[in-house]
């Protein structure tokens, strides 16, 4: 009986083996983070999770992108530069018209993001990354034929954890970034902004992409959902990231829902502050 019963088990396990290896995802935990700080003293107020690990910012990254065009002269107020759509940057129907400041943000426009780095140019590009001490810095591009200045954020040689864009956040907020008070006025301005239970007002960012495998192709099955910012009420701040990396294909953004779930969130965590 006991033979027997090791021999099912020893059955069961390799079943479960084979298993995992046909679905890869099954065996892969989710990556969760949730962080909130005060914006002022930079106390812990919440931190669950792998909130030190890093992954591509993707549209988050438009959040920084927006201070260094602010500050370059590249951007002007919240409806200048007013730029058309072109054929050559592609994408899809809802990208192909014109876009300024304001709704490149609320509406996520790659590239009207690309059309920034551009007339940064490749050298200052990476001069403000380091002067921002951005994640690890790292704006080379790649895998394969990626550029680095118009594609490093987007799955490729940049990357940045939980910890890091509440740390810039607060950076930013209390003007510890070398920028003018315009750009960051400027980019305050033109950053998403939502309501949220018990009168506490959201401003962030979303952002959205794939982990890559062991090869560099992008991993359907590990779908990257982002939202950083900060929120405010009644004179109080704190700065946030939440982040989450699936186990599973997605037919949505996960963003969206990870931005509602944390909208939905906060004020709970908040509570008492």
């Amino acid at each position: 009986m006991i033979i027997e019963r090791r021999g099912f088990l020893a059955a069961a396990i390799g079943l479960f083996a084979v298993f995992c290896a046909a679905d890869p995802a099954f065996a892969i935990d989710p990556i969760r983070c949730t962080v909130v700080l005060d914006a002022d003293s930079g106390e812990v107020i919440h931190r669950q999770g792998s909130c030190d690990r890093r992954v591509y910012p993707m549209s988050t990254f438009k959040l920084p992108l927006a201070m260094m065009g602010y500050d370059a002269g590249v951007l002007k107020d919240e409806t200048t530069p007013r730029w058309d759509y072109q054929a050559k940057f592609g994408g899809p129907a809802r990208v192909k018209k014109a876009f300024d400041p304001t709704g490149w943000e609320r509406e996520s426009i790659v590239w009207y993001s690309q059309e920034i780095t551009r007339r940064l140019g490749a050298k200052r590009f990476d001069d403000y990354v380091r002067r921002f001490d951005y994640g690890n810095r790292d704006v080379s591009g790649g895998p394969g034929d990626l550029d680095g200045l118009t594609e490093s954020w987007l799955m490729s040689s940049l990357v940045i954890s939980p910890d890091e864009q509440a740390d810039f956040l607060r950076r930013f907020l209390n003007g510890k970034l070398p920028i003018p008070d315009h750009a960051r006025v400027m980019t305050q301005a033109i950053t998403p902004r939502f309501e949220a239970a018990d009168g506490w007002v959201i401003h962030g960012k979303t952002g959205s992409g794939w982990m890559r495998d062991a090869k560099g192709a992008r991993d359907g099955n590990r779908p990257i959902g982002w939202f950083v910012g900060w929120a405010e009420r009644q004179g109080r701040k704190v700065v946030f990231a939440r982040l989450h990396v699936a186990n599973r294909p997605y037919k949505e953004p996960i963003s969206f829902e990870t931005r509602d779930a944390l909208i939905a969130d906060l004020p709970g965590i908040l509570a008492g502050l």
